[in-house]
């Protein structure tokens, strides 16, 4: 069952721009620990399972799994964005997903469209001192992940434009091959996507070993600044 943890009133005025400077303090003042983001060009490209696969992957973090969407539905009517737990490991959604892979917690954030921004410092609040690993490209308008996996399909010609704008800031790309082989892509975005480390996956997994080893580097690389 999935449980309600906040939500914030509706405003007239929408809050936006990017955090800016470290995470905010939990109630117990600690900052969470790294933020992972995974995104990708659109559905079905395998961001869940990637998310998944790497908290299994990767089971030495405390991880707290966030899955960000933004539309009206099952947001009360006067809230802004609404913030779930999921405790039931028996489903089939993401957040279930999360959990059965060893999440220590596994949150569902819905914000309205145009109100993500509000909901940062309460995702935060909730990241506590967890690492935190979100799958959304939209939050990267808000918070300056640690790691940002962009996975990419390229026999698939949607592209979402929140995953071409932050393309460039991608730490690698994880590049799904699938048994079609035709580029749908043109030219200028295939040339971004060139210029990233590129780790070619497949289903159902969207992992492999390179990209643990990328990961558990870069998160032991910022325990040492600590």
């Amino acid at each position: 069952m999935s449980v309600l943890v906040t939500r914030r009133p509706a405003r007239a005025k929408k809050s936006g721009g990017k955090t800016a400077g470290p995470p905010e303090l939990d109630p117990s003042g600690e900052y969470c620990m790294a933020i992972v983001v995974v995104g990708g060009q659109s559905r079905n490209v395998g961001k869940t399972s990637l998310v998944a696969n790497l908290i299994k992957a990767v089971p030495e973090r405390r991880w707290t799994a966030v899955k960000i969407t933004q539309h009206e539905h099952d947001i009360p009517t006067d809230a802004s964005y609404v913030i779930r737990e999921e405790r039931d490991t028996s489903g089939d959604g993401d957040t279930a997903r999360y959990l059965k892979a060893g999440a220590r917690r596994a949150l569902l954030l819905t914000a309205r469209p145009g109100c993500l921004g509000e909901a940062i410092p309460a995702l935060r609040r909730e990241l506590g001192a967890d690492d935190a690993i979100l799958e959304s490209n939209s939050v990267l308008e808000f918070l300056e992940p640690d790691i940002y996996l962009a996975v990419l399909d390229p026999a698939i010609a949607d592209f979402k434009s929140s995953a071409r704008q932050f393309l460039q800031q991608a730490s690698a790309v994880v590049l799904n091959q699938p048994a079609r082989r035709g580029i749908r892509w043109d030219k200028a975005l295939l040339d971004q996507v060139m210029r990233k480390p590129i780790f070619r996956v497949s289903a159902p997994h969207y992992l492999t070993a390179d990209v643990v080893e990328f990961v558990r580097k870069k998160l032991q690389s910022l325990d040492q600044r600590v």
